[in-house]
């Protein structure tokens, strides 16, 4: 999970075509549709604004970020909406419909709030919450790894953030170990965070080469 910045992209103006109480998410047309995706691509990329996994691999689905049975009045806001990858065992489908019970105010929104103040990726493919967070906000971050099932002792997950990540450990491994100077091996990390921008699991990789400096 990152940062997004929901600024850069309007809302798409089809969205003033429905109106609670009248349309039902339904009645959202195939091209409209299309136009909400080109939005949020605008703004997250082709990942998934939860897992970071690829929305052209993992499938694909507009997600409310507050449930629609339980906040129809956001039903059509701009601002409650995601793109999720289309998995059924995390992200927006879990949250929605195997996670149980919770908090919506508990979870951590990509948009509002930034994801890095909570959780550390490892190398190993886990998520650690970071110390020294007050009692709600680990609260917080125990309930979106939870509700959106991206815990760290997850399996499949897991393995996607490790493999995402094994090139980039072994090249900073051969550089600590070959002794190259500290400015070189920034340099270096700064060369492969912008190559490795636009890919899947980026805060993975991210973390990996920059927490350890």
């Amino acid at each position: 999970m990152r940062k997004l910045d929901r600024t850069i992209c309007p809302a798409p103006t089809c969205l003033g075509s429905y109106t609670q109480g009248i349309h039902t998410w339904d009645n959202v047309s195939p091209t409209h549709k299309v136009q909400i995706r080109t939005q949020l691509e605008a703004m997250q990329g082709r990942r998934c604004a939860y897992c970071e996994g690829s929305i052209d691999s993992l499938g694909q689905h507009i997600e409310h970020f507050r449930r629609k049975k339980n906040h129809p009045a956001l039903k059509f806001d701009w601002n409650n909406l995601f793109w999720s990858c289309d998995q059924t065992d995390s992200c927006g489908h879990f949250k929605d419909h195997g996670a149980g019970p919770y908090n919506v105010d508990d979870l951590v929104n990509p948009c509002s709030d930034d994801p890095d103040a909570f959780f550390i990726f490892q190398a190993d493919g886990t998520i650690s919450i970071r110390n020294g967070l007050s009692a709600v906000d680990q609260r917080r971050a125990t309930e979106t790894l939870r509700v959106f099932s991206l815990d760290a002792n997850w399996g499949r997950l897991r393995a996607m953030r490790r493999a995402a990540v094994s090139g980039y450990v072994e090249d900073a491994n051969a550089a600590f170990n070959e002794g190259w100077p500290p400015d070189d091996i920034r340099a270096l990390f700064q060369a492969e965070l912008e190559i490795a921008r636009n890919l899947p699991f980026y805060t993975a990789i991210r973390h990996v080469l920059t927490e350890r400096q």
